[in-house]
């Protein structure tokens, strides 16, 4: 019998990647998508690439009539906005996905420095499992409640940590480089997304502000047991989607980049969707796929790690699919290769 699904915010570009996902799973059936602002109008009108594949209409559903017909949810609503319904989808039984930050971070005090709000659900933080199977797979498996994390977040973390795991590095003195597509920045107009101010022009923001900061040190900080801190500056740069991220950290011995290579190589190599690579990766590499490309240079005693990934894939929604199948006991591949 096929797991009943729920999209929550079904009209974001992560919401139709999740859905072209989904339409090729074997064991799902798309029963609800919502949205607050396009009335009762057919998917296929909102993401013309859906047209002939779903006939579903977007509607605005309380989180009970959405329990109503899902035994899974995938949110793709805002952060704040995400935890507000959480709780009473929970509560009827359904399991959840979620996209937003609302569950990542273990602190409400940290949350409400960073995003500032007060956390609607603050007593659930810290309980939640971070979505990323590669560090947290055993949590994951039959979760009620799973964390998706961040695109960024992704592409360091999992450059990053099997090097403090293995004491490689300092936890110190990070520095994370990172440029990504305009749809990271989500499907909503903004003047710094608006086509003549993006394109043609490579620009640098949130310089030491950006929200996945906190995020980034505190799953790294759990990988090494210790404080991580990272200076981390992130770029958009005028292409669709993809993100590659470049860092820099201090060794705590001297190592050969084949030690280095190895270590990745070693930490990843049951892993279906992480590939460590003897080249310097490009996002073309991983465009429209669920894998993350990895390698690692030596550079005047540094050592230098390149990453890149799909943004709206390996950094969202096929990473939320892999969530559920691990949730739900599938293969974790299903639908992803």
């Amino acid at each position: 019998m096929a797991i009943r699904v729920a999209i929550l915010g079904a009209t974001g570009y992560t919401a139709v990647e999740l859905i072209k996902i989904l339409l090729r799973h074997p064991e799902v059936t798309i029963t609800a998508l919502t949205s607050r602002q396009e009335g009762n109008a057919p998917i296929a009108s909102v993401h013309p690439t859906l047209v002939g594949r779903i006939s579903a209409n977007l509607e605005n559903l309380t989180p009970a009539e959405v329990a109503a017909r899902a035994e899974c949810v995938f949110s793709c609503l805002p952060h704040c906005a995400s935890a507000e319904v959480i709780p009473e989808l929970l509560k009827a039984g359904c399991r959840v996905v979620d996209f937003s930050a609302d569950y990542r971070l273990n602190s409400p005090q940290v949350y409400e420095e960073w995003y500032g709000h007060r956390h609607p659900d603050p007593e659930r933080l810290g309980k939640v499992p971070y979505g990323l199977p590669e560090l947290f797979r055993e949590e994951i498996r039959g979760a009620s409640l799973v964390a998706n994390p961040g695109c960024y977040p992704t592409s360091v973390i999992l450059a990053l940590a099997p090097l403090l795991k293995a004491g490689l590095i300092e936890p110190r003195d990070i520095i994370v480089d990172s440029k990504s597509g305009v749809s990271g920045a989500g499907r909503t107009p903004k003047l710094t997304t608006h086509f003549p101010e993006c394109n043609e022009s490579l620009s640098a923001y949130n310089v030491g502000r950006h929200r996945h900061q906190p995020e980034i040190e505190q799953v790294l900080g759990q990988v090494a047991g210790s404080t991580v801190e990272v200076v981390f500056t992130p770029h958009l740069v005028p292409m669709d989607r993809g993100i590659l991220t470049t860092t820099y950290s201090r060794p705590t011995r001297q190592v050969s980049e084949d030690e280095v290579l190895d270590c990745l190589e070693s930490f990843y190599q049951n892993e279906p969707f992480v590939q460590v690579v003897d080249h310097l990766p490009a996002t073309k590499d991983t465009a429209g796929t669920n894998f993350c490309h990895i390698t690692a240079r030596i550079v005047r005693d540094r050592i230098v790690t390149v990453s890149c990934l799909d943004n709206l894939v390996k950094g969202a929604s096929g990473a939320a699919v892999q969530n559920f199948n691990l949730m739900y006991g599938f293969p974790e591949t299903t639908a992803l290769l």
